[in-house]
């Protein structure tokens, strides 16, 4: 009876720290330092921890000792939105929070129930797909392709007074890069005119940002973006995580190449003179390039470094940084889906969870980037998209550049994990949120509708 009501205490307590805004720090230190004297050796309790949800199919039996809540999965993730963690972080009044009637409703739930689908028990949890190698683009090569014919185009197009852009955006949003540099080619030839210079003396605003996007030579698109998120005042510490965290180390390696050629600057000397902290360092590390081959899993080093990071995050003061940038910026992606699930496993939490209690900033953006990335690049740049257009106002810039680069990548994966995980289309929420002849080329580009 004693160690019932010890429990029912225990969970209604961790449910009001909840409620007020997620002040975990205390009694998370309190649950640790119990786990720990229950359990002898934390390699013994992930073991157990381990059996237990064997022995549950994925839940923790309702009496075990050390058990940890966890978050409810989202549909195809394993970790909130963004827009769900800030609705929890920002509630306010506490009025409706300590009524006897909302208390005794959420401690009286059967467990998996309530608002948190599951955060006081412990319900089945969703099973996070793993990631596939995409190569699905919306834009292919054109056929039949006629260089000259497409030049002559464009040039009746924008001769004279007036524009007819919508003749401008349908050639250059239905052919691929390649054949967009064949055109510029057979442009100047044919007219002695730059096609670029042209169209930004006869495009205005977000349109001429797009065309001009499309028609940048793919090998150096990467490279320009990251060249004017740290130019002049200010660095913009969101493109250079998309980017960086997004891209094989192949890429990676030609991106540095690129710039060197182009800019005849060092790259990371550029970063590192804008960036700092933890932040630089984890950047610094993914300019490398030199993440581990995916050649097979030593599941007994995924064992190490998940207790590694449990160590680093929940079971220390304060947080190793250092630990998290170095097995997060260097293991192989197949290593780190398995290490992700270790991770659940011995702690309870997703490595999500802990990277958003233990690191701030731009740090934390940069680290769940690339857990993101690891798990699914398309899921990462379908949520992408959704907060570039979500709320208030567009981010045209990330809207521009995610659609521009992905459009011959993976961009039909990215409209399914769109689909999938927001309960609509990327074609219906470009709709919605643009206007115009930029509308309808970026209509083009997303190559149409899954309703």
């Amino acid at each position: 009876m004693g160690t019932d009501f010890i429990d029912f205490i225990r969970r209604a307590l961790e449910h009001l720290l909840e409620a007020i805004g997620e002040c975990n720090f205390s009694f998370k230190r309190f649950t640790i330092a119990k786990k720990q004297s229950t359990n002898a050796t934390l390699p013994g309790h992930g073991r157990d921890r381990g059996k237990s949800r064997g022995a549950a199919g994925g839940a923790l039996p309702a009496g075990s000792p050390g058990k940890r809540p966890r978050l409810a999965a989202r549909p195809g993730w394993g970790w909130p939105s963004p827009r769900v963690r800030q609705e929890r972080r920002g509630r306010s009044g506490t009025s409706s929070l300590f009524s006897p009637a909302s208390l005794g409703a959420s401690l009286g739930a059967p467990c998996g129930s309530g608002r948190r689908g599951g955060r006081l028990g412990f319900g089945p949890t969703r099973r996070i797909p793993e990631m596939a190698k995409y190569t699905r683009g919306t834009v292919t090569a054109f056929a039949p392709f006629d260089a000259r014919a497409d030049a002559e185009a464009l040039r009746k197009a924008m001769k004279g007074l007036g524009t007819d852009e919508e003749t401008v955006l349908t050639i250059l949003t239905t052919r691929n890069n390649a054949q967009r540099q064949e055109i510029a080619s057979a442009f100047k030839t044919l007219f002695g005119r730059d096609l670029v210079d042209d169209l930004k003396s006869e495009l205005t605003g977000k349109l001429e940002t797009l065309m001009v996007s499309l028609m940048r030579p793919a090998h150096i698109f990467d490279a320009h973006a990251l060249k004017h998120a740290i130019k002049g005042a200010g660095t913009n510490e969101k493109v250079l995580t998309e980017i960086l965290a997004s891209r094989t180390p192949a890429e990676v390696q030609n991106i540095k190449q690129v710039y060197q050629q182009e800019y005849e600057a060092d790259l990371e000397d550029k970063i590192t003179g804008e960036t700092s902290g933890h932040f630089q360092r984890l950047l610094v590390v993914l300019l490398q390039g030199n993440r581990d081959p995916d050649v097979g899993v030593d599941e007994a080093l995924v064992e190490q470094d998940a207790q590694v990071l449990f160590r680093a995050g929940e079971l220390k003061w304060g947080t190793d940084e250092e630990k998290f940038i170095t097995i997060l910026g260097t293991r192989s992606v197949s290593h780190l889906r398995r290490v992700f699930d270790k991770y659940m496993t011995i702690s309870g939490f997703q490595i999500e969870e802990t990277i958003d209690r233990e690191t701030s900033g731009d740090l934390e953006k940069l680290l769940l980037a690339v857990v993101k990335c690891v798990r699914s690049v398309p899921a990462y740049f379908a949520e992408t998209l959704y907060y570039s257009m979500k709320g208030a106002g567009t981010d045209d810039d990330t809207l521009i550049r995610v659609m521009v680069s992905r459009s011959e990548v993976d961009l039909l994966d990215i409209r399914q994990e769109f689909r999938k995980n927001f309960a609509k289309s990327l074609y219906q929420m470009i709709q919605k949120d643009t206007s115009g002849d930029y509308r309808k080329a970026l209509l083009l580009l997303c190559g149409g509708d899954d309703d």
